[in-house]
């Protein structure tokens, strides 16, 4: 059949991944260092990946198979699952950059602790951080308080890592600058489910800064979630 199909410019992808994240059903992964369509029946040909900031990316209308969203939805699943079954019978990773990958993290000991400048060492309990990276099968969400907070908070409040992030998983965001609809989309995929045991929401005074709460009530109410929801401003003089 003859439909609507991304097309990529290997010239000008420069393997950010961005189109990855956007892309809902999956269908793109960056592979030697370029984004790839890894299998045109994954592809929906609606062209949520066109924000690219290379340009690389276009639609095309060509002889293709029909889109398969459940085997697209399926296969995304598979690659994002704690396991890693697939990803790991593969000999790049098809999710995009290797530096999202979900994980844990733990404090630094023995020579990786010597060899790394105090300053620099993360204090973090979880990786990534932003919103829209975070898979939502990844294992440290069972059981999570969500700490969504502003981009600005962690250099607005000193202490926030003393107050703020014990006990809870950091998630940022920022809905001025962001997609408000893929921001809405990844946390009620996240909050859906029941693994989630509690939301708190830390945002500046600033009026486009409500966007967080305003995300944060909708995705809880798409995901058919009954969590109460606890929100902090930080208020600039």
């Amino acid at each position: 059949m003859e439909r609507p199909i991304i097309e990529i410019d290997e010239a000008k992808c420069n393997g950010c991944g961005q189109c990855v994240l956007d892309c809902a059903e999956g269908a793109l992964a960056v592979i030697d260092g370029k984004a790839r369509l890894i299998s045109e029946v994954f592809c929906d040909g609606l062209g949520a990946c066109l924000n690219c900031p290379q340009g690389a990316l276009t639609l095309t209308t060509r002889e293709a198979p029909e889109f398969d969203e459940k085997a697209a939805l399926a296969a995304k699943a598979r690659r994002e699952s704690p396991d890693g079954a697939e990803r790991a019978a593969q000999p790049r990773p098809a999710g995009g950059c290797p530096g999202s990958a979900a994980r844990s993290l733990r404090p630094l000991a023995g020579p990786a602790a010597a060899a790394t400048d105090a300053a620099l060492r993360v204090e973090l309990p979880t990786w990534p951080i932003q919103l829209r990276l975070v898979p939502p099968q990844a294992p440290f969400l069972n059981g999570a308080h969500l700490l969504l907070a502003a981009h600005c908070a962690g250099f607005a409040l000193p202490r926030l890592h003393r107050d703020w992030l014990a006990g809870r998983v950091p998630l940022i965001a920022c809905p001025k600058l962001e997609d408000n609809a893929l921001l809405l989309e990844k946390l009620t995929a996240i909050l859906r489910g029941g693994r989630i045991a509690g939301l708190t929401v830390l945002r500046m005074s600033v009026p486009c800064c409500g966007g967080l709460d305003r995300l944060a009530r909708e995705a809880l109410d798409k995901a058919g979630c009954d969590l109460p929801l606890e929100s902090h401003v930080a208020c600039l003089g």
